[in-house]
C-alpha cells in the first residue's frame, strides 16, 4: 500500500490519496499594472513569457508517459500535454473536458459519451477510437498503469465507438457516478497506437502545451498550443525544473530563477507570507489527516473504544502542533467541502470524561495500545506524540512505534491496530469504494459490513442525485458514529510564486483540475 500514491502520490510526488495507491490547480491572482500578485484581485491576462516551475522529481526514471504519472511533477507535466474525458472541480464533482456530454441508460449500466471537437498537437482529431485505445492500454493486465483500478467498472471488450466522436461504454454493474471514472487520476487520452517510446521522444497529446524537450530528472520545456480547444495558454513557454529539496525550490524562487515553487512547508510559508518578496498560496482541504483504527481486532473491534478515541482527540491542538496551524479541524469523515459531504453532523470536541466512561464500560480502563507512525509524511511523528499525550489524560497508554519510510504504507495495511494516516483529495464515492467496502483492496480500517456494501450499491443504482446524496449521508452518519477513521484535520497544500505571477487558483484543493493548471496562468 502506498497512501501517497493514488489520489495522492509519494511525498516527492502526488498527495496521499488511497491506501495502496488516489491532482491540484491554478487560476485567479492579481493583474493590472500593479506588480503585486494578489490572488483575490482581477486583472486582464497578458500573453507571453516563459514560466519556470520547480517540483521535486524522480531522477533518471522520470517519464512523460501520462499513464505512468506518479509524482507531482509527472502529473503536472501530463496535464500540460494531455487531456482526460473529465476532471474534478473544486468540490470533487466530475466536470466535462474532452467529453462534451454523457448520458446513461435507465439502468445506469450503459453510458453514451460524446466528445467535443478537439485535435492532437499533430492536427489529428481526437476520436472515439483514441479513447478506447487509451482505456484499453491502461487496462492492460501486463502493465501497472495508475488508472487501471479506476477503469475496472468498464467492460472494455463490449464497449464500442458508435461514431467518430461517440463512445458507448458498457459497464459491469450500475454506476451512477460513472463520470468519476472518466475523471480518474491518470486516465489521459493518447493517440491511437501510441507506444511507450513515443512518450519521451515525441509525445503528442491534445493538451494546452506542445512538447519541446525533456531531460529526465532535470527539466522539461513545453510551448503554447495555439489551437487548444479550451483556448490557447497565455504563456509562450512552460519549463518544469527539478529541485528535490524544499530549500532549493524556495531559494530558486527568491533568487528569481523560477516563478513557481511547488510543495512548501508551513514554517516556510509563515516566514515569507506578507513580506512582499514572494506570494504564498494555500490550497485548502487538500489532505485528510487521521488515525486509522483496525475495526476487526482488539481493542478497536469494540465500538465503545473507537468512540472513546474520537472523544480523546483535541483536534485544534493536533492541527496547531502537527500541521503548524496550516489546516482546519476534521470531524471523523473524509471529504470536508466535497460533493456529498455530510456537513450537518455536529463538530466533535474533546470530552475526556465521556471517553473514560466509555472505556470503563468496555473493560478497557487501563488500555495500552501501539500507535504506528513514520517520517513518511509531514506531521506524522508530531501528531503521534500529541495524541499520545492526549490519550494519557484519559488513562490510555500509547506506545509510539516508528516505522520505515520505505515500507510504512504496506506495513500498516494489514498489521498493527492503530496508525497515522493521510489521504489526498478524491470523490467521497471513490473513498468509500476503495477503502470501506468488504472487498476494497486498501481497506486499512478493516471496515467490512455487508449492509454497508449494500448501501453503496444502492447509491450507485440510484439515478436521482438527491436520492443518491441521501444514501451517502446515511453511510457517513454510520461512519461518524462507529467507523475506524479518526479524522482530526485537513491540511493545506502550500505553493509559492513570484509576485508577477497571475492566475494561480486558491480555492481548489489538491487533486482537482485547477492545480498546476498552467494554461490559465500569466506573467504581469
Amino acid at each position: 500500500m502506498n497512501d501517497e500514491r493514488f489520489p495522492a502520490l509519494r511525498r516527492r510526488g502526488f498527495l496521499a490519496a488511497t491506501t495502496g495507491a488516489a491532482a491540484l490547480a491554478l487560476v485567479g491572482c492579481g493583474g493590472g499594472t500593479d506588480d503585486k500578485a494578489d490572488s483575490g484581485s482581477g486583472g486582464t491576462p497578458k500573453r507571453g513569457g516563459r514560466l519556470r516551475a520547480a517540483f521535486a522529481g524522480g531522477g533518471a526514471s522520470e517519464t512523460l508517459d501520462p499513464h505512468l504519472a506518479n509524482l507531482f511533477a509527472d502529473v503536472a507535466r501530463a496535464k500540460a500535454l494531455y487531456d482526460k474525458l473529465a476532471d474534478y472541480d473544486a468540490d470533487l464533482s466530475a466536470g466535462p473536458r474532452l467529453a462534451a456530454a454523457w448520458q446513461a441508460n435507465k439502468t445506469l449500466d450503459r453510458w453514451q459519451v460524446t466528445l467535443r471537437k478537439a485535435a492532437f498537437h499533430d492536427g489529428r482529431p481526437v476520436t472515439a477510437k483514441d479513447v478506447l485505445y487509451s482505456y484499453r492500454r491502461i487496462a492492460d493486465p501486463k502493465q501497472a498503469f495508475r488508472a487501471k483500478a479506476s477503469l475496472e467498472p468498464i467492460d472494455l471488450d463490449a464497449s464500442r465507438a458508435t461514431g467518430e466522436r461517440t463512445v458507448e461504454f458498457v459497464l459491469k454493474r450500475p454506476t451512477a457516478e460513472f463520470p468519476n471514472v472518466l475523471a480518474a487520476f491518470g486516465a489521459y487520452i493518447v493517440p491511437e497506437n501510441a507506444t511507450g517510446t513515443d512518450f519521451d521522444q515525441r509525445p503528442i497529446g491534445s493538451g494546452p502545451f506542445r512538447f519541446v524537450s525533456f531531460a529526465p530528472g532535470r527539466s522539461a520545456v513545453f510551448r503554447r498550443h495555439e489551437d487548444y480547444w479550451d483556448g490557447a495558454p497565455y504563456l509562450d513557454e512552460l519549463e518544469f525544473v527539478v529541485a528535490n529539496e524544499e530549500s532549493a525550490r524556495v531559494n530558486a524562487l527568491l533568487a528569481g530563477q523560477v516563478e513557481y515553487a511547488h510543495e512548501l512547508n508551513p514554517t516556510t510559508a509563515r516566514a515569507h507570507e506578507g513580506r512582499g518578496q514572494i506570494e504564498i498560496v494555500r490550497l485548502r482541504n487538500s489532505a485528510m489527516q487521521a488515525f486509522c483504527m483496525k475495526t476487526d481486532r482488539p481493542p478497536f473491534d469494540d465500538r465503545r473504544v473507537r468512540e472513546a478515541f474520537f472523544l480523546i482527540a483535541d483536534r485544534k491542538e493536533l492541527v496547531d502542533g502537527a500541521l503548524s496551524g496550516a489546516g482546519e479541524a476534521g470531524n471523523d469523515l473524509f471529504g470536508k467541502g466535497y460533493e456529498y459531504y455530510a456537513d450537518g453532523l455536529p463538530q466533535r470536541e474533546q470530552d475526556l470524561d465521556r471517553a473514560r466512561a466509555l472505556l470503563k464500560r468496555a473493560g478497557a480502563e487501563k488500555l495500552k495500545v501501539t500507535l504506528d507512525t513514520s517520517a513518511v509524511a509531514a506531521g506524522f511523528t508530531e501528531a503521534a506524540g500529541i495524541f499520545r499525550d492526549q490519550a494519557a489524560k484519559a488513562g490510555v497508554t500509547i506506545d509510539v512505534r516508528m516505522g520505515s519510510k520505505d515500507s510504512y504504507w504496506s506495513d500498516i495495511l494489514d498489521s498493527g491496530t492503530l496508525c497515522c494516516y493521510r489521504s489526498g483529495a478524491m470523490p467521497i464515492e471513490a473513498h468509500i469504494s476503495q477503502r470501506l467496502l468488504t472487498d476494497s483492496t486498501t481497506n486499512a480500517t478493516r471496515w467490512r459490513h455487508k449492509d454497508f456494501d449494500a448501501l453503496y450499491q444502492q447509491a450507485q443504482s440510484t439515478r436521482d442525485k438527491t436520492g443518491r446524496a441521501a444514501v451517502y449521508e446515511r453511510m457517513q452518519r454510520r461512519l461518524y458514529a462507529e467507523g475506524g477513521f479518526l479524522v482530526w484535520g485537513f491540511a493545506d497544500w502550500i505553493l509559492g510564486t513570484a509576485r508577477k505571477v497571475r492566475g494561480v487558483e486558491t480555492k481548489a484543493p489538491a487533486n482537482t483540475l485547477d492545480w498546476a493548471r498552467f494554461d490559465k496562468v500569466w506573467l504581469a
